[in-house]
């Protein structure tokens, strides 16, 4: 029976297939003939119009037409292939080649020539990435895995600030207060996925100039520039794009032969993208460098810490075996910089705590803190307490104890922090722009006084605006940017709608240890001995004091006011001044 069924299948489809067959013969003759009609109509056409088109083509316009539209298609042709070309050898750039392009003069002018060409000024625009990020699948917290945890209310909603502890003589000046910080997860499910939005301001970029020169009586450097005061006030007229003085003024890239120059691959390093790092400095060997404590395991894969160091502290660091060639410090990464602007290392250390965005163009979010602080607080959980929490982009501490800059500059000058002439130069020149003392009117403002040594950030341009003019105050009046940061904070908050968290000095202390600076330890006196204790000797038997009571006789009065076995008990003491002990009690 199978046979049978087999079979009747083979015959059924061979007679199919022949009949296929035949069909696509017939097909195949049909659509022939009707190839051969067309063709030969189509010869016809053609014979039809080819004595019009040589008697067009003989015409010199219609030439000219087709010479211009053939020399057009080949420009285009050729400008879409070099476009091509090198957008695709820009994606196989190595880092030499990437970083020549990463920014770059988008304009350029001469002035200022003489005929030996010493005082040849060229200068330009530098342009840049205005948080255009570009994430990368290496450790960033975008590529880590990790279930969000589902919050219906904030675990920090009801937190309130406890009653202050009971004094304590024994420690004299502020103290830190308590935090509420979420777990390290949370926080990392906190991070937002894209960048805030930047009022007003939304192209920043940058201005270098070869040979800059000093056309006014004012202050600026080398390595900022020279404003004109027309030009500084006019970069507090925020407006939608702005090119500034910044820093790094005779070049693009910062770090690459601008003064405070640093080596190619620490620069390969810091054009890398990341979501967060943490950053310090210590210039001039002015502090001992600290180790972050309490840092969550997945922080430490994930955000890169960066000390920047000076060649004077580097050597101190290398003859002490602190540092070797990992470039690395415990947590640290140590990027030497050569070249540096300033005789000041405190000037120097303002170059990296305010240009931190020139420095690494390609960070969403930053911590600075000084060089004699510890950080004892995960990076996660201080960036969502104190900008994700609060809808904030920037975040520093209030001082502790002053919050007038006026009040401010006399405590600099009491204290020798910068010459006082400088000082009174500069709330001079702010208070004929207007300054006055702190008052209630600044409400909801509540001091014009950081607390300077912490920066919390997220680099969008606003932000970037600020720091740019903050230091360009720093580098025309005084180092000490307490005097000047209320300043350039009210003029921008005046033309844009951003304001900054001053958070508490207290619990900037809660994350943060603040250390002595390293002439500051030197200059302490070395601690007192300590006084040496005498164990008694094993031989001499102590009474209790009820053994002392128990034996202890009656007191019987004599003339004379002598008490009996007096004269017995003074010799005792007087046979006994071998025994060291009762010799230091001994009168």
């Amino acid at each position: 029976m199978n046979e049978v069924s087999s079979g009747l299948r083979s015959l059924s489809f061979g007679s199919l297939q022949l009949h296929s067959q035949n069909g696509g013969l017939q097909s195949q003759n049909s659509s022939t003939l009707r190839k051969t009609s067309r063709t030969l109509s189509g010869s016809r056409e053609k014979e039809r119009y080819l004595p019009f088109i040589f008697k067009y083509l003989g015409r010199r316009k219609v030439i000219m037409l087709i010479l211009v539209i053939i020399a057009i298609l080949a420009l285009t042709t050729g400008f879409l292939t070099a476009s091509k070309e090198a957008a695709s050898e820009s994606s196989m750039l190595g880092f030499d080649g990437w970083f020549e392009n990463r920014t770059y003069p988008v304009s350029r002018e001469v002035e200022g020539t003489s005929e030996n060409g010493s005082n040849v000024n060229i200068h330009g625009v530098c342009s840049t990435n205005n948080g255009s990020y570009l994430p990368t699948a290496h450790n960033s917290t975008a590529t880590i895995a990790m279930p969000a945890p589902v919050m219906l209310s904030h675990p920090c909603k009801t937190f309130a600030f406890p009653p202050p502890p009971p004094g304590d003589a024994r420690r004299i000046g502020p103290r830190p207060c308590p935090v509420c910080y979420i777990p390290v997860e949370q926080a990392i499910a906190a991070l937002p996925r894209s960048a805030s939005a930047s009022p007003v301001l939304h192209h920043l970029t940058y201005f270098y100039e070869e040979n800059p020169m000093k056309t006014e009586p004012h202050g600026g450097s080398d390595f900022g520039g020279y404003p004109s005061l027309k030009q500084r006030n006019d970069y507090f007229n925020v407006n939608k794009s702005m090119t500034v003085h910044c820093g790094f003024i005779k070049g693009c890239r910062a770090g690459d032969n601008t003064g405070f120059d640093i080596d190619l691959d620490d620069l390969k390093e810091m054009d890398e993208f990341h979501e967060i790092i943490v950053a310090s400095a210590i210039f001039g060997n002015y502090d001992i460098i600290q180790q972050p404590t309490d840092i969550s395991e997945i922080a430490k894969k994930n955000i890169p810490f960066y000390m920047f160091v000076d060649e004077e502290t580097e050597a101190y660091m290398k003859n002490s075996s602190l540092l070797d060639n990992s470039k690395r410090v415990g947590l640290w990464r140590i990027i030497v910089v050569h070249n540096v602007p300033y005789t000041d290392p405190r000037r120097n250390g303002k170059v990296p705590k305010l240009l931190l965005h020139r420095l690494f163009p390609n960070v969403r979010y930053s911590i600075w803190i000084d060089g004699k602080l510890q950080l004892v607080v995960d990076p996660y959980q201080i960036l969502e307490r104190f900008l994700w929490r609060q809808n904030a982009t920037f975040a520093i501490s209030r001082h502790y104890a002053r919050f007038d800059v006026i009040v401010e500059a006399e405590a600099n000058k009491a204290a020798g922090k910068y010459d006082n002439v400088s000082i009174d130069n500069q709330i001079d020149f702010y208070r004929k722009e207007g300054l006055t003392p702190y008052s209630k009117a600044k409400l909801p403002i509540t001091s014009d006084v950081p607390e300077g040594c912490v920066i919390i950030r997220e680099h969008i341009p606003i932000t970037n605006l600020f720091t740019c003019l903050w230091f360009n105050e720093v580098d025309r009046f005084t180092s000490r940017d307490q005097l000047s940061f209320s300043t350039v904070r009210d003029k921008i908050m005046a033309k844009a709608n951003w304001t900054i968290n001053m958070f508490l000095d207290c619990e900037r202390r809660n994350f943060v240890i603040q250390a002595y600076h390293r002439d500051l330890l030197e200059r302490r006196p070395p601690p007192l001995p300590r006084a040496r204790v005498y164990s008694p000797p094993s031989s001499v038997r102590y009474n209790t004091p009820t053994e002392t009571a128990r034996k202890k006789s009656p007191v019987k009065r004599v003339r004379g006011g002598k008490k009996p076995g007096s004269r017995r008990h003074r010799k005792v003491v007087a046979g006994n001044r071998d025994n060291p002990l009762l010799r230091l009690l001994s009168p």
